[in-house]
């Protein structure tokens, strides 16, 4: 009972500790959200685009106790790494944080470009994941990054998201194709800059801004997941607490009627 009851402190401790958290970030990841739609309205997100060298970018968190919102982002990127094969086609991974690591190492070794971990050690802001995203686009060859996180939504929901950040060349071509790239003709550029100048610039300001937006969310949906999984095991351990209580009485209750019989019991035989 004394081990469930300290059981039941920690829980409640980490609980506390999480709601913390979740406060600090989900003001940072709301406000991060204006930073993208701009470039989804200006260059689109295309899940559905057809091309040959794909990157999936894992987002998961380096510790656990948070539900099953790491296994849900491995499954999905899992998912997008059998669609995106083919005999023209390659397609690796990006891993942040350990629990997608942990998983994806054990099948998909050869198939991980770079693995990043303790992202969260510090405060999470825009200069340390634009230099992060940096690292990634000098590593990786793409026409095609697909970022997979948790989009929160609030303590107990998030949704599993992807967002695809093209290749200045593959946004090109899709612009040049028509269809939702189509209207990038109709701007007008001023300077000296090209158009290919243009996309390169803001393609890698693009992906900056939608993984400094999918970090926070999916930071979001750990610390939430973590308040439920906290809460979920504190009232286990106070069912338990009663269970065991009840055990207890029942047992000393049995122990002490036992002997109270075997007194009585010889009392009346020494009366015979």
């Amino acid at each position: 009972m004394k081990s469930v009851k300290n059981i039941q402190k920690i829980t409640k401790a980490m609980k506390m500790v999480a709601a913390s958290k979740l406060r600090a970030i989900q003001t940072k990841a709301e406000n991060s959200r204006g930073l993208w739609q701009p470039f989804t309205a200006l260059l689109g997100d295309l899940p559905s685009a057809d091309v040959k060298k794909n990157v999936v970018v894992t987002i998961s968190s380096d510790k656990g106790l948070c539900g099953g919102i790491n296994s849900t982002s491995v499954k999905i990127s899992k998912g997008l790494h059998k669609l995106n094969s083919g005999p023209e086609k390659e397609t690796k991974y990006v891993i942040l944080g350990e629990k997608a690591k942990a998983q994806l190492v054990r099948d998909s070794k050869k198939d991980i470009e770079l693995i990043i971990t303790e992202l969260q050690k510090n405060p999470l802001n825009y200069t340390q994941v634009s230099v992060l995203a940096d690292e990634i686009l000098k590593n990786v060859e793409y026409d095609a990054l697909r970022i997979v996180f948790n989009k929160f939504h609030s303590v107990v929901s998030f949704v599993p998201t992807v967002s695809t950040v093209l290749s200045p060349e593959i946004v090109e071509r899709e612009a040049e194709s028509g269809g939702k790239l189509g209207d990038l003709d109709s701007y007008e550029v001023e300077g000296g800059e090209t158009k290919g100048e243009i996309l390169q610039n803001l393609a890698e300001f693009q992906f900056s801004c939608v993984m400094f937006n999918a970090v926070l969310e999916n930071a979001c949906s750990e610390q939430g997941a973590r308040m439920s999984a906290m809460d979920s095991s504190s009232r286990n351990a106070g069912d338990m607490l009663d269970r065991l209580t009840l055990t207890c009485y029942r047992t000393r209750q049995a122990s002490i009627t036992t002997e109270l019989i075997e007194i009585i019991s010889g009392a009346s035989a020494l009366e015979g």
